[in-house]
């Protein structure tokens, strides 16, 4: 039997995080290697973001500071793993205080 700790180990193993150059807004695509399903970050403040046809987003409050998280090439993939991939960005980046929203917070 594995530890919390072993299984969270385990399972966020499977993430890896490509960071573009001269983007606009867009400050990470977080990929899954078993499914495939990446997961773009955007910074709201520095884009006019708009979420894509067939897409699935949600929204990370840090403070001000607020994140789009989009699917990139959604194809019915389940939304725990989705959450499961943001929460594990925040926790990667240090944002323990960060909130996942489903929908744009006012």
């Amino acid at each position: 039997m594995l530890s919390i700790y072993q299984q969270q180990h385990r399972q966020m193993s499977n993430y890896l995080i490509s960071i573009p150059q001269g983007s606009k807004g867009i400050t990470a695509t977080i990929h899954d290697l078993k499914s495939k399903l990446k997961v773009k970050a955007v910074e709201m403040a520095k884009s006019t973001y708009k979420t894509a046809k067939g897409e699935i987003s949600f929204f990370v409050t840090i403070g001000k500071k607020i994140l789009a998280f989009e699917t990139k090439g959604y194809n019915k993939h389940k939304q725990l793993l989705i959450l499961q991939m943001i929460s594990w960005y925040c926790m990667y980046m240090g944002w323990v205080e960060a909130q996942i929203h489903a929908k744009l917070p006012v």
